[in-house]
């Protein structure tokens, strides 16, 4: 008789570190990290937005990487990693498209604009995020769903270098050249870049930590299918 594993919590400590790691991020971006002198308390959006889009990246790259594992070696768990990733990956592109709206608003008194490369390039990448979660929920074969979607996910994850190089394919765009990301020496002072880095880091922790407890909702879900299974439902 299939029984559902309860050895592991979906919401393990790895979560709680990650979650506790952003709160540090947020305390230190408001109350210890001074004021940028143009932009003044709006920049502080800076601190979530790049981080967000990293995290993004990451868990857009993580689903390409396991959907070809899974196109290599037709494993369900690289299928199941990959579909975790991807729901984790529009969770943190939601939050970019959110954020640099507002960002852009209070600085360059534009919601949007589409001529910015950077900026529809996002969009993209999140309808395609969209679609690929679309497209396995409408294909009910496992195999097939496996197959079609993880090709979806590796052009998906193709768009991440030219978002990032976008600013440097025009001249029209709103998006500043990478501070940080850059061949010379990072323009931001050694406090904002502490802010920055840890940014990063609380983020890569949330968005892995997001992913590991999705990957194991998922097992559990896997699980329950085959006991209903099992048992005729």
């Amino acid at each position: 008789m299939t029984s559902v594993s309860r050895d592991r919590p979906v919401l393990g400590g790895f979560f709680f570190i990650a979650v506790l790691a952003v709160v540090a991020l947020y305390v230190r971006a408001i109350f210890f990290t001074p004021l940028e002198a143009i932009q003044g308390a709006a920049q502080k959006i800076y601190y979530i937005h790049v981080p967000s889009a990293i995290g993004a990246y990451t868990a857009v790259s993580i689903t390409a990487l396991a959907s070809l594992i899974y196109l290599w070696l037709k494993d369900d768990r690289a299928d199941r990693m990959a579909e975790a990733s991807a729901e984790v990956g529009l969770v943190f592109m939601s939050m970019v498209l959110i954020t640099g709206p507002l960002w852009a608003h209070k600085i360059w008194n534009a919601w949007w604009v589409w001529w910015d490369l950077r900026l529809t390039l996002s969009l993209f990448l999140w309808f395609v995020i969209v679609g690929y979660l679309v497209l396995r929920g409408a294909i009910e074969d496992p195999a097939q769903r496996g197959r079609y979607s993880a090709v979806l996910a590796v052009l998906g994850a193709l768009l991440i270098p030219f978002i990032h190089l976008s600013v440097y394919f025009s001249t029209a765009h709103m998006h500043p050249d990478p501070i940080v990301l850059q061949p010379s020496k990072p323009k931001l002072p050694p406090e904002m870049l502490i802010t920055f880095l840890s940014g990063i880091g609380a983020f890569l922790l949330l968005c892995l930590a997001m992913i590991q407890a999705r990957y194991r909702l998922g097992e559990m879900k896997d699980e329950l299918a085959a006991i209903e299974a099992e048992r005729g439902y």
